[in-house]
This record gives C-alpha cells, sequence and structure tokens, in this order.
C-alpha cells in the first residue's frame, strides 16, 4: 500500500475479482454505448444484474454515447459498490490513446468526488479485449496518479487497481513503486 499527497489516498494492487471488493464504487471499460457484453463490462453487468444494462441504456438514450475518456454512473445492481463509473477507454495501439487513458483517470477522479466516493477499485482499463498496451497503461496513469494527487484534497481515500490477471498486477505494482520512489 502505498499513500500519495496532502490529504493521503491509499493506492493498492489486488488480483482478484472487481466486482467482490469492499469498496464504494467499480469502474467498469466500457464502450461509447455502455453495451456491456464482454470482457470487465461482461462480468460486472451479470454479477451486477439487469439493472445496469437498463440504467446504462437509460443513459445512453437520455444523453447519448458517452465520449471516450468520460464517464457514465450508474448503480451498481446486486454488487456490494454504490456506484458503478463507466468510462469509455482507449482502443487499440494509437498514440492518441495516450490521452484518452489520462482523460478517463482524472475524470474518475473527478466524478469520485461528485457523488463523495472514499473507496474505488479499477481494472485496467483498455487493457483487455479493448488492445491498448499494458506498458503504456501503467506509464500514463502512474503519472497522472503521482502528479494529480500530490496537491489532492478530495474524497477519495483509497484505489484499488484490481485484476484477475496477476502478471498486469504485478507489473503495475513494481512499476508504481519505483516511480513513486523517485519522486518521493
Amino acid at each position: 500500500m502505498i499513500k500519495i499527497g496532502k490529504k493521503p489516498v491509499e493506492i493498492e494492487f489486488v488480483v482478484g475479482d472487481i466486482t467482490t471488493q469492499n469498496i464504494d464504487a467499480i469502474v467498469n471499460a466500457a464502450n461509447s454505448y455502455l453495451s456491456h457484453g464482454g470482457g470487465v463490462a461482461g462480468v460486472i453487468s451479470r454479477k451486477g444484474g439487469p439493472t445496469i444494462q437498463k440504467e446504462s441504456d437509460e443513459y445512453v438514450k437520455k444523453y447519448g454515447p458517452v465520449e471516450p475518456g468520460g464517464v457514465a454512473v450508474t448503480g451498481a445492481g446486486n454488487l456490494s459498490a454504490k456506484y458503478v463509473l463507466h468510462t469509455v477507454g482507449p482502443i487499440g495501439d494509437k498514440p492518441q490513446n495516450d490521452d484518452i487513458i489520462v482523460k478517463c483517470f482524472i475524470n474518475i477522479i473527478k466524478k469520485s468526488d461528485e457523488l463523495g466516493i472514499k473507496t474505488i477499485a479499477i481494472p485496467f482499463v483498455g487493457t483487455g479485449i479493448f488492445g491498448y498496451p499494458l506498458e503504456r497503461f501503467i506509464e500514463n496513469v502512474t503519472k497522472v496518479l503521482i502528479n494529480y494527487l500530490k496537491d489532492y484534497e478530495g474524497t477519495l481515500q483509497k484505489i484499488i487497481f484490481c485484476d484477475i490477471d496477476g502478471y498486469k498486477v504485478n507489473k503495475f505494482e513494481e512499476y508504481f513503486l519505483a516511480k513513486f520512489k523517485d519522486k518521493g
């Protein structure tokens, strides 16, 4: 566990099922139409029940598709969390996708503050079925967290990066610890 910022935010890395974490909110790696069929989105939707997809469909009907880097919020259905924050991450290995992942994380933090979220679990957005390179995810998200949270005074107290793939989790944790130490 690492703490960052004036009002410290704990950063934790967990190998496991994101839907079973004891937190206020879960982040979902979504597509623009919030159709939760595969990957982590499918798991969250299946375990959370039909309410999540129903609320997602209503959101898109009311506001239109979610732009890349944007965040939409629904309830968490049958999950123990209160909210699901659906973010549209990068697709594929394109340089402009680095800006999208940065925007995702800034918007996740801002939306968490708006909702008074204290604890949140986040998957490795875009690195699964959407094909964004793990290395670039790790580099960009580390940069955002270290720079954005150093002066952060919002509601978040704990961010858990969670995936069932231990390789991803361990690689991110090692990189993050090394960079955090360099900035410390």
